[in-house]
């Protein structure tokens, strides 16, 4: 099976501009694509996740992959997808943002001579003279069309800032960039992208009368993914600070069981035959499927030995052993402490449970706290010094676990 058929019986592909030109591409290793991340935050969560899978896919089929980082873009910030405007963000946070996902997508992408290469639009972008870029861009543009895309369609009730406004403007010029300065002729992005990739197409057409493609994938986790994107942190990060490889475990473990193939077919390596023999398994097999996807996942985020490590706890506490040794932990310290003793409102915030001393009432009020595998319904419940340090197992509901101890 060829990349682009591969693609097709994964799911991944939603729309394209030219099937056969780009089936051709593809398959020949011809297609020098780029996708882009706006650094809104200082580190990758599994909204890339996908994107990054599939730069992955590409460049095994031979096609070279530009990452393009968003440092010029991330002071304006898409209104895709979004209901209100993005926080401004300083200079020192969009550059310290990128770093980062500069070291965390090297796990991923083959960086190197003749290989994949990151360039970062703000070395273009923050040169850019205003007039110059109303003259030589905006004249490509229609006022009309671009209120017609579903990116500004959905914000216009709100309200759409003359900032953002001009966001399409700005992709559409990245594209063009790479295409004039490192052959680009292909462009992905998830299918909330359309609009601004059409621009980019056309734009490329309208200044070179070159030919240039754009492909959007249908990224699960930028819409079914959002019911189901969060764990009881927050975001679900590939970082193993912001979310430990045995959260990152237990998120896939823990998906609605409608979604489990999709997501084997979208995010692991595992072969296409592998995968249609696992469609026609039993119903009982389910969990099995579960696994699988969380191990495959996590090795390929975290590494075998966290995949391991995760498996293993994930498996010693729902077998009831107990075994916390590679659980999800917070270190209490002595000040964290009244009269050497710690409430268990406190404990489910602090371990992240609960953003509120209110939400985490609710929770323990509900019966969803269990500590040391037992329930705790009284709010004025509290914890010693010695427990602490003999290390607490807290539950929340059947699925989140975590383990606090004294520092």
């Amino acid at each position: 099976m060829n990349i682009f058929e591969e693609l097709q019986a994964r799911g991944l592909i939603a729309q394209v501009t030219d099937n056969d030109e780009i089936r051709e591409l593809i398959n020949n290793g011809g297609a020098r694509f780029y996708i882009g991340f706006d650094p809104t935050a200082d580190s990758l969560h599994v909204g890339h996740f996908m994107a990054l899978c599939l730069m992955k896919r590409l460049q095994m089929a031979g096609n070279k992959p530009v990452v393009l980082i968003g440092g010029g873009t991330g002071y304006i910030g898409d209104p895709s997808g979004r209901s209100d405007m993005r926080s401004m963000m300083t200079p020192e946070t969009i550059q310290h943002n990128c770093n980062c996902f500069k070291k965390q997508m090297e796990r991923f992408i083959e960086f190197g001579e003749d290989k994949a290469i990151m360039v970062n639009n703000a070395d273009w972008l923050l040169k850019l003279n205003y007039i110059d870029l109303l003259r030589e861009v905006g004249a490509c543009f229609s006022v009309n069309n671009m209120l017609r895309a579903e990116c500004y369609k959905q914000r216009m009730e709100k309200g759409l800032s003359f900032l953002e406004f001009n966001y399409m403007i700005m992709q559409a010029f990245d594209f063009y960039h790479l295409h004039q300065n490192y052959g680009c002729n292909m462009q992905f992005g998830g299918d909330d992208q359309w609009s601004n990739m059409l621009a980019g197409t056309e734009l490329i057409r309208k200044k070179t009368g070159d030919d240039a493609y754009a492909m959007t994938i249908t990224l699960l986790m930028n819409s079914e993914g959002k019911k189901m994107g969060k764990t009881a942190k927050g975001a679900v990060w590939l970082d193993p600070n912001k979310t430990s490889p045995f959260e990152f475990y237990q998120y896939w473990r823990n998906v609605d069981d409608a979604d489990v193939m999709k997501c084997i077919k979208m995010l692991t390596f595992l072969p296409m035959d592998k995968i249609y023999e696992m469609e026609v398994w039993e119903n009982s097999r389910i969990n099995e499927k579960k696994e699988i996807l969380a191990y495959e996942l996590t090795e390929l985020v975290h590494g075998k030995d966290e995949a391991d490590k995760a498996k293993a706890a994930a498996y010693a506490l729902f077998s009831g052993s107990g075994d916390s040794e590679n659980m999800p932990t917070t270190e209490f310290l002595q000040e964290d402490l009244f009269d050497d003793k710690i409430s268990v409102v406190n404990l489910v915030v602090k371990c992240g449970f609960a953003s509120s001393k209110g939400e985490a009432k609710r929770l323990i009020q509900q019966g969803g706290i269990s500590v040391n595998d037992k329930v705790i319904n009284a709010l004025d419940t509290v914890f010693t010094k010695s427990e602490l340090q003999d290390g607490l197992k807290i539950r929340k509901g059947k699925k989140h676990f975590h383990k606090a101890v004294l520092g």
